[in-house]
């Protein structure tokens, strides 16, 4: 497994964690927002990875959607789940394409 792909894999399993009802945004709100910053430069540091390897980059591009628009409480939950979802699934995808 690539280090592309260990990242893939680790981010959505931190997204699908922030998405959990009730307990992710009461973390969120509670550290200040700072999860929200630290998946920003997770996302982005995962994008550059994966776009090198010829990965595919859409739940990164995703996440860093996410993260910016993640303080929103219903809107931010929803999209920590589409992100890992997607996330998730880019971890077994073998190209772009």
């Amino acid at each position: 497994m690539a280090i592309a792909q260990i990242m893939q894999l680790l981010t959505g399993i931190f997204e699908g964690l922030l998405g959990i009802p009730l307990f992710g945004g009461l973390y969120i709100m509670g550290s200040g927002y700072t999860p929200l910053f630290v998946m920003l430069v997770l996302h982005i540091i995962t994008l550059f990875l994966a776009s090198r390897n010829g990965r595919w980059i859409a739940g990164s591009v995703l996440g860093i959607v996410t993260s910016i628009i993640g303080f929103i409480p219903i809107v931010g939950m929803v999209m920590h789940w589409i992100t890992s979802i997607v996330l998730i699934f880019s971890v077994f995808q073998s190209r772009k394409y």
